[in-house]
């Protein structure tokens, strides 16, 4: 009637036309059954009281007091609701992965406030209990509806939720979610299976984490994994800077996060640079740490791994070889470390000039990272690749090829189709195939490669750069391959038909 549309027309303008307030409440309206005229009256009444508690500073009155109307009557008939609510909102806003965060996790509940335990905890352990809080926060459209088990909320919705609490509360809650998110990160960041986790968990990681977190160092190491490693070295910086302030210039994260930015500098493409890192890290460790402590010991191979990065192999080679001994007595000789010097001591003797013997200590190191490791393990795989290069440097193409070929259905089951290792073993597979004498088959096999190195890793990778000439030069190799076969044709047919026979047509 004429009322309702006066009492409409009221509320669009005490809404300011926002079309978020005003699905808002609507969808208020029609949970609780109060007509337009009623939540009129009772907005207005309610404009007041928030005003008069102090509003979160920069935000509309006429939106807050919409979403507070909600939040009270939620407080009284879903308080999971609203424990839900105050874990989203200290998330980022869009694609909030639900089925990954409210998991049961024993024993996290410990690092949650007593005030946030009742709200928070029941979710994580009964999948109904958060059933209902999200069709609860649904009902009021205060989440989006859920979507392949993420929802968004708005920005504000976020704000004012967080701004209606006191300070240590909301200090509490965003603490949990940090808690909470630290826990969902996977375990291992080269199995590529569960990446999809890690690239769901990493806005929100990034929205609740501090910088000088475990979490956010396991993020890092994951962006590097997978090649992203100007982006790694960005977190590894703003990491730096919050243990250098809150730990001091020399404590033992401190320097770990300095070896980590060095590493990504490198591993971006800057050996040199890498190379000077670590040479300034090292006597620090050595001083610091130990001569033998693990961490020191790294940093040696990591210096030597560089130093052969930057040009200078037999130095590198040299490094690792003094180096191999210490990590042997002090590590054990089946360590990953050790067995990671192994195999650079294969890798720089073969640079330096003897890839004979880069292949044969390659060749022995496998079967100890086989059963150590295991047959499938990613630094197992990597020594198959490294054993399949140092063949074909030793000059067996055919057999390097093979061996490629044996190993690339290997890779893409375990570390998946688009992995950086894989995608090396799929880049070497088509080099040797083409210099085992098809260059067409190189080229096509490049060809598919590129534009999938091109959106995984992106077009100035050195992957990618490297496949894109390997395609031209293989191109121009069967143009030339067949203009030679064409070339051949008339002298072919000549023999066979014999020289008084009439040309071909």
């Amino acid at each position: 009637g004429a009322t309702d549309n006066e009492a409409a027309s009221g509320l669009a303008g005490e809404l300011g036309g926002l079309p978020l307030a005003l699905e808002q409440a609507a969808a208020y309206m029609q949970a609780t059954g109060r007509g337009i005229t009623e939540y009129l009256a009772l907005f207005r009444a309610r404009s007041a009281d928030l005003l008069a508690r102090g509003e979160p500073a920069g935000y509309d009155k006429r939106v807050t007091t919409t979403w507070a109307l909600a939040f009270d009557q939620l407080q009284h008939t879903s308080p999971a609701a609203i424990g839900l609510l105050r874990l989203l909102a200290c998330c980022a806003p869009e694609a909030i992965p639900l089925s990954v965060l409210l998991r049961p996790r024993p024993g996290l509940e410990d690092s949650f406030g007593p005030d946030v335990v009742p709200l928070l905890v029941p979710l994580l352990e009964d999948p109904l209990a958060a059933d209902d809080a999200i069709a609860a926060l649904r009902q009021y459209s205060l989440i989006s509806a859920p979507h392949e088990s993420t929802v968004s909320v708005h920005r504000l919705v976020q704000a004012v939720t967080l701004a209606r609490l006191p300070d240590e509360l909301a200090a509490a809650w965003r603490h949990a979610a940090a808690s909470l998110i630290e826990a969902a990160l996977p375990g291992d960041p080269e199995q590529a299976a569960a990446w999809p986790i890690w690239v769901a968990l990493l806005p929100h990681a990034q929205a609740a984490l501090t910088a000088d977190s475990g979490g956010m160092a396991r993020i890092a190491t994951y962006l590097a994994v997978i090649g992203n490693y100007n982006t790694a070295r960005v977190f590894q910086q703003q990491a730096l800077k919050a243990r250098e302030r809150m730990l001091g210039a020399e404590h033992p994260d401190t320097l770990r996060t300095r070896g980590n930015i060095a590493r990504s500098t490198g591993q971006a493409g800057n050996a040199v640079a890498a190379c000077d890192l670590f040479a300034a890290l090292l006597p620090v460790e050595e001083r610091i740490l130990g001569p033998e402590h693990p961490d020191t010991l790294r940093t040696r191979g990591d210096l030597a791994y560089w130093t052969g990065q930057a040009g200078d192999p037999a130095a590198a080679r040299n490094q690792v070889a003094s180096l191999l001994p210490v990590e042997r007595r002090v590590l054990g000789a089946e360590h990953p470390i050790t067995l990671a010097a192994r195999g650079n001591l294969a890798r720089w003797t073969g640079k330096a000039g003897d890839a004979a013997a880069a292949r044969d200590q390659v060749a022995a190191l496998l079967p100890v990272e086989e059963r150590v490791l295991g047959p499938e393990h990613p630094a197992t795989l990597r020594t198959r690749c490294n054993l399949a290069a140092w063949t074909a440097e030793a000059g067996d193409a055919v057999a390097a090829r093979d061996q490629f070929a044996a190993l690339l259905p290997v890779e893409e089951r375990v570390l998946g189709p688009e992995h950086p290792d894989t995608l090396r073993t799929r880049h070497n597979l088509a080099a040797w195939t083409g210099e085992t004498g098809d260059a067409v088959a190189a080229r096509d096999q490049f060809a598919t490669l590129l534009p999938v190195e091109e959106r995984v890793l992106g077009a100035a990778h050195p992957y990618t750069l490297t496949t894109r000439d390997n395609l031209a030069r293989w191109t121009e190799e069967a143009q030339n391959a067949a203009r030679d076969q064409v070339a051949a044709l008339p002298l072919t047919e000549e023999r066979e038909l014999g020289a008084e026979q009439p040309p071909p047509l």
